[in-house]
């Protein structure tokens, strides 16, 4: 049975082309054109398999929707693929934040978008098994349920700061670059965005810090990049 993908984007000409390319690559492509088609279909059910999501519709933002589905237990999960004619760092930085998968920007080779398509399928496949959880001191991640804690405490984080953190904790102890960090978040280093790094760790140094202006937890280590420490045997509770 082939695999289903929604695709939201009002460039009708575009839709079909992907659509007829997709199909061919043994994928079963529904397109809609707005996000109330969007929002009408996701409803009726069942899921697809990932959302290709266009970022500028003629009924609004597909950040709007992106920001929807990740709000929804039902649909916090589904691979999300946006498009988007805005190249700006800025943008993708949003739309990464607000929950997406991936970001390719317009215009792109069709077997661009098939191999990323393909890479976050596999990358929601890796993570549909049981939830973990990893503890590095008095900080706790439920990876299955995304939350964080210190001394039991909940601290709320925005989907891409959780991720990044999670990143950080399965290296813990480990000094990561930027790249690294990117590499890790999408798997397209080429893509990395230094400056939003540096500004998600002063987010998070200010979630889960005693004291963000004098971080115990994620430390940088000058001309090379973060680490989350490793309490040492009488830091336990740190």
């Amino acid at each position: 049975m082939s695999t289903p993908i929604l695709l939201v984007d009002d460039d009708l000409r575009l839709s079909g082309m992907l659509a007829e390319y997709l199909g061919q690559a043994g994928w079963a492509v529904q397109t809609v054109a707005s996000l109330t088609a969007a929002r009408q279909r996701l409803r009726a059910g069942p899921l697809p398999a990932a959302l290709i999501l266009d970022l500028m519709l003629p009924d609004g933002d597909g950040l709007d929707l992106c920001r929807e589905l990740r709000a929804q237990p039902a649909t916090q999960t589904l691979p999300i693929l946006m498009l988007t004619a805005r190249g700006e760092p800025a943008d993708r930085v949003v739309g990464l934040e607000l929950g997406a998968d991936d970001y390719l920007p317009k215009p792109f080779e069709a077997r661009e978008l098939l191999a990323r398509l393909r890479a976050v399928l596999r990358r929601a496949q890796a993570g549909a098994g049981p939830p973990e959880r990893l503890r590095i001191g008095a900080l706790e991640l439920d990876l299955g349920a995304h939350e964080v804690r210190v001394r039991g405490q909940r601290r709320e984080l925005t989907a891409y700061q959780f991720q990044l953190l999670a990143v950080l904790a399965r290296h813990a102890g480990r000094v990561l670059t930027r790249d690294q960090i990117m590499d890790a978040l999408k798997g397209h280093p080429q893509e990395a965005f230094d400056r939003s790094i540096d500004v998600h760790i002063s987010r998070l140094r200010a979630a889960i810090e005693d004291d963000p202006r004098q971080p115990r937890r994620i430390l940088t280590v000058r001309g090379r990049g973060y680490l989350l420490a490793r309490p040492r045997p009488d830091e336990d509770g740190v």
